[in-house]
C-alpha cells in the first residue's frame, strides 16, 4: 500500500509540474454533522452519537424540525447515506427537513435484541438480550440531550434496518409512546423464533397506538423473517393502526434495501406540497423567446 501511495504522489507531482497553474494545493476535511460523547449512566460507559441539523435553521420557516433517530448511526454504519437523504429533503423541498441523530451501536447482538425465551437463540448469540437497556439509554438520555440543545419540535421518528429494524419493531410494540413514527426496514424478526410477530396482536391490544405510524419494508429475505414480518403487518392491519408496507422483494436484497426504503418512507410520510416554480421559462417551451428587455 505504501508503494502505491508513493507512486500516486509522484504521479501527481509530475502532472502538476507539466501543467500551467499552481502545483500546491490545500486539503481540508469535509464535515457532515457533529459528533458528541455522552457518558451514559444507564449503560455505564461513554457512547457516541452524531447529529446533523439542516442548514440555516434560524432562517428556515420550517424549523423547529422533526427528529429522526437512526439506530446504527455511526460514521462506519448508516450515518452518511441516511443523513444524505435528509439533506436531499432540505434542499429539494420534496419532503420535510429533519434533524438526524445517529446512535452508534457497539455490540449489536446485545444492544438490538430483546431477551430470548428460546434457549437455542441465547446459546447461539451469547451476548444477546440487552435491547431494554439500550432503549432506556436512547429514551432517557439521548432524547433529552437532543431536545435541550437543538432546534427540534415534538415530532420524532425511529429508523433502523436488519437488527436495528428489529429494535424499531420491538420499541413500537413495547414502548409506543417513545416516538411518533417507526420505520422498520427488513427487520430481523426471525429473532427468538418469530417471537415479536407472534406477540404483535396481543401487544397491540394492550397498548395505545393512536397517532403512531408504522412503516415496514422487506427485501427478498423470505423464510422465517418474511413470515414474522407478515405476522406483524397482519396484526397491525387488524388492530386498525396506521401501517404502511413497502414490498421491495422483487428488486432489493437485505444488503441493498435500506437506502431505497428510507427514501420511500420519507416521501410517503413527510411529503411537502409541490414547490411552486412559477410560470414555465421560455427556454423550456418549443420555439420560446425571452421577454424583450425593458427600457
Amino acid at each position: 500500500m505504501r508503494v502505491r501511495l508513493d507512486a500516486l504522489a509522484l504521479a501527481l507531482s509530475l502532472w502538476a509540474s507539466g501543467h500551467d497553474g499552481p502545483a500546491a494545493f490545500v486539503q481540508e476535511p469535509i464535515e457532515f454533522g457533529e459528533t458528541y460523547t455522552i457518558q451514559s449512566e444507564t449503560l455505564g460507559e461513554a457512547r457516541t452519537i452524531n447529529v446533523w441539523v439542516p442548514p440555516h435553521p434560524d432562517e428556515d420557516p420550517r424549523a423547529p424540525y422533526r427528529v429522526l433517530y437512526l439506530i446504527d448511526g455511526g460514521t462506519q454504519q448508516d450515518w452518511f447515506h441516511i443523513t444524505g437523504l435528509a439533506q436531499l429533503g432540505a434542499l429539494s423541498w420534496t419532503f420535510e427537513p429533519m434533524v438526524v441523530v445517529g446512535i452508534e451501536t457497539d455490540d449489536r447482538q446485545n444492544e438490538l435484541t430483546p431477551e430470548a425465551s428460546d434457549q437455542r437463540y441465547s446459546a447461539a448469540f451469547p451476548t444477546s438480550g440487552g435491547a431494554a437497556d439500550f432503549r432506556a439509554f436512547l429514551i432517557g438520555e439521548v432524547k433529552p440531550f437532543i431536545e435541550a440543545n437543538f432546534p427540534v419540535g415534538e415530532q420524532s421518528a425511529l429508523i433502523g434496518e436488519s437488527l436495528a429494524g428489529l429494535f424499531v419493531a420491538d420499541t413500537y410494540l413495547n414502548s409506543p409512546d417513545a416516538f411518533g413514527d417507526y420505520l422498520s426496514i427488513s427487520p430481523s424478526l426471525w429473532w427468538d423464533d418469530k417471537a415479536l410477530g407472534l406477540q404483535a396482536a396481543r401487544l397491540m391490544a394492550a397498548n395505545e397506538y393512536e397517532g403512531k405510524r408504522l412503516f415496514i419494508a422487506a427485501a427478498d429475505e423470505g423464510g422465517t423473517m418474511q413470515q414474522a414480518i407478515d405476522q406483524l403487518y397482519k396484526a397491525a392491519v387488524e388492530a386498525g393502526v396506521e401501517v404502511h408496507f413497502d414490498d421491495l422483494s422483487a428488486t432489493e436484497t437485505h444488503a441493498t434495501i435500506f437506502h431505497q426504503a428510507a427514501l420511500h418512507a420519507f416521501r410517503l410520510l413527510y411529503a411537502e406540497p409541490p414547490y411552486d416554480y412559477g410560470p414555465t421559462p421560455w427556454y423550456l417551451i418549443e420555439g420560446g423567446e425571452p421577454e424583450p428587455a425593458q427600457d
